[in-house]
């Protein structure tokens, strides 16, 4: 059900992004791609910084 931040990797994939905000898997691409954080791209895959998805989700200007 239910998990706390700290039961995930420190590196972040667009399952991990759909299953924390609990959006449908077209929406966590679509976030992935929007820029509003910083995102790696390994060859297709796509990464996130936990501390980067959780500092976004708090509010934190990306700079």
């Amino acid at each position: 059900m239910y998990k706390s931040y700290d039961d995930y990797p420190e590196i972040l994939n667009v399952a991990d992004i759909q299953e924390i905000l609990d959006i449908g898997r077209k929406q966590a691409y679509e976030l992935a791609h929007s820029g509003k954080f910083h995102v790696i791209k390994v060859g297709k895959r796509i990464k996130v910084s936990k501390n980067v998805l959780v500092s976004w989700i708090e509010g934190a200007k990306q700079s």
